[in-house]
């Protein structure tokens, strides 16, 4: 019998990789894709991608998507208490794990590690330990397609918002950004993939600077 897990869902290239490892596991079955989105922008916490695409994207996957409203300016113990509440109830469910992007961030880990521990469930990291550089090479061989979306401007240069996360993306990346942003350098929308049962629709819009260091791409 497959055990039935969750997927935490940024949107992202990691967490779409992570999702279709799971996929072709053959062990698990996702049950869930879980994100915060932010009240009032009505967007994905930190990557501020719109909630309408999210939900394309979940469509387009063939899962069903858990959506955990947080405030604006959100105190740590406010997310964790309604992430909390949120895993509660899918564990209430029979679900006994949920899986993350992480690639190498040890502190990332072991903070989901010891959350999780304390209901009970417990984590999966399918892209744990791999090269980031191959991470990010093997996300572009199997055919996902990716916007980067939001970049912190003290690690890069404002003008890698809106790029296609490709090839020429990475060989333009300066030293020492980690090619799968794992340090915040930079976060991506997934519009394709080969689990897609077809493209998201995307258009670029406009581009702003939030808080004098964060360059969002908008998509509609």
């Amino acid at each position: 019998m497959k055990e039935k897990i969750i997927v935490a869902w940024s949107g992202g290239k990691d967490a779409a990789q992570a999702l279709y490892a799971l996929q072709n596991d053959g062990n698990v079955e996702i049950a869930s894709l879980l994100t915060t989105v932010t009240e009032g922008y009505d967007r994905i916490s930190m990557h501020g991608v719109r909630r309408t695409l999210l939900n394309e994207q979940a469509k387009a996957l063939g899962l069903p998507l858990e959506e955990i409203a947080i405030p604006q300016k959100c105190s740590n113990e406010i997310y964790e208490q309604r992430m909390q509440q949120s895993l509660e109830k899918f564990q209430a469910q029979g679900i006994s794990a949920a899986a993350f992007g992480d690639l190498f961030l040890r502190d990332v880990r072991a903070y989901r590690e010891e959350r999780m521990n304390r209901i009970g469930m417990k984590c999966l990291f399918p892209l744990w330990g791999k090269p980031t550089i191959e991470t990010a090479r093997r996300f572009i061989d199997l055919g996902f397609r990716a916007i980067a979306v939001c970049i912190d401007t003290q690690s890069l240069s404002a003008d890698f918002a809106g790029r296609e996360y490709d090839d020429a993306f990475l060989r333009d990346l300066p030293p020492g950004v980690d090619p799968c942003g794992e340090n915040g350098e930079f976060h991506t929308f997934v519009y394709d993939g080969p689990n897609f049962a077809s493209p998201v629709r995307v258009e670029r819009g406009e581009i702003v600077l939030r808080d004098n260091r964060f360059c969002f791409c908008d998509l509609k």
